[in-house]
């Protein structure tokens, strides 16, 4: 097994000392995930900069939660689950949406079932999707620029889920009540 290292604004690669002092900025704390990726600048760095394109990309504070938490799910990150559940707490995704990712029971509403159920057939299916899959996509209201939202949202989350897994990095204090 490999141990990472939790690294702070003192003891980061130099490099990685402005990534870290953005996300103490950002979160009021550096989260535990940016502190295992200060070890690889580029890791952190690209992976602040993919969530703050897909945070961009389009889709409201309901929908991103879908596609991380979907996402999150199928790869059975024990960190980004709850991170994740307490980020859409504090942007007010509704909390029977955050419930039922949780449960992985049926979503709330339709459209954002769809959104579910597209990004886990992309992430299992390694960016496949049928036909009749891709109709009901676009049946619910989402466009090509949804699919490629999707597309760099699974990017992102490739990035944390498998750091994590890696590292075993130990989930924050203040996402610990979400486990």
């Amino acid at each position: 097994m490999t141990d990472f290292t939790l690294y702070d604004a003192d003891t980061a690669p130099e490099a990685s000392r402005p990534l870290l002092a953005a996300s103490q900025k950002a979160f009021g704390m550096i989260p535990n995930l940016h502190a295992v990726m200060a070890e690889s600048p580029q890791l952190l760095e690209a992976y602040q900069r993919v969530h703050q394109l897909f945070t961009e990309s389009g889709l409201d504070a309901a929908e991103l939660t879908v596609v991380w938490q979907t996402i999150n799910g199928f790869h059975h990150c024990h960190y980004c689950l709850p991170a994740h559940t307490a980020i859409a707490h504090s942007m007010k995704v509704d909390s029977a949406v955050i419930e039922s990712l949780k449960t992985g029971t049926a979503l709330p509403d339709p459209k954002l079932q769809i959104l579910h159920d597209t990004t886990l057939a992309l992430v299992r299916d390694r960016g496949q999707l049928s036909e009749a899959q891709q109709a009901a996509f676009f049946a619910a209201g989402y466009g090509n620029r949804h699919l490629l939202a999707i597309v760099l949202g699974i990017s992102q989350k490739v990035m944390s889920n498998f750091t994590n897994h890696l590292a075993q990095t130990p989930v924050d204090k203040p996402f610990e009540k979400f486990i």
